[in-house]
């Protein structure tokens, strides 16, 4: 089938504004495939999470050295997941990381997650590998009015007692699952997170956060984006 339509040009500096051409459209055969769109608050917070940590206000002031393969670099949790497909039920998940970086309050984790659910009608093992740079202590950024900083009273109020031993972060994730767009082939994954950290004994930490992440997913042979939050908790080494 032929469609046409007019298109105005009305760039000034091009072709004037009354010139005019005729386009024809070919509708596919099948009609027009429909586009994938994100989901514009997860995409958006996504962003403002990596931007954030791109860049943290006043990390410049900071002089700090990068420092490979710190101290207490391995981290190892379990994670409560609710998850929108394949499959809906609320499961555990274990996942393991290694620090690879830290910058000042900057630190780039590298994690792999394990998902296993078997029932008797099927089966799902889930393998994901990500990227995971985190800002630690970024409510810091609010240390104003002098006389009485912000930080120190939402630290005051989310932590109490602990307020000077927690560590607060805000993180982003970037990698890929298997399955992913078939059973035998990869998909992509991204999401953000935010939690804290509590030094409890020499060299060992309670971390816990929540995290949201959307990715591709293979299940009973029907591939699809799925959406998944976390509630993590755990030990850093």
């Amino acid at each position: 089938m032929l469609r046409k339509a007019t298109l105005l040009l009305k760039d000034p500096g091009a072709i004037p504004s009354t010139t005019s051409f005729a386009v024809e459209l070919i509708r596919p055969t099948g009609g027009w495939l429909p586009i994938r769109q994100f989901p514009t608050p997860a995409a958006f917070f996504f962003v403002v999470a990596l931007s954030a940590m791109v860049s943290p206000p006043g990390a410049s002031a900071i002089e700090a050295t990068p420092e490979w393969f710190p101290l207490r670099p391995f981290n190892f949790d379990v994670s409560f997941n609710q998850r929108t497909f394949a499959p809906q039920a609320r499961v555990l998940a274990v996942q393991a990381g290694i620090t690879a970086l830290r910058y000042g309050s900057l630190e780039v984790r590298t994690v792999y997650q394990y998902y296993s659910h078997h029932t008797q009608t099927f089966t799902t093992d889930q393998h994901s590998l990500y990227v995971n740079p985190r800002w630690n202590n970024f409510i810091d950024v609010f240390d104003f009015p002098k006389h009485k900083p912000i930080n120190r009273i939402v630290r005051h109020l989310l932590f109490g007692p602990l307020e000077d031993r927690a560590v607060p972060y805000v993180g982003a994730l970037l990698g890929g699952t298997l399955p992913g767009r078939d059973a035998t082939s990869p998909g992509y994954l991204y999401g953000a997170q935010v939690g804290v950290r509590f030094p409890v004994a020499q060299g060992v930490s309670v971390d816990m956060g929540f995290q949201y992440s959307r990715f591709e997913i293979d299940f009973k042979n029907k591939s699809d984006l799925t959406d998944q939050w976390l509630f993590t908790i755990g030990l850093r080494l």
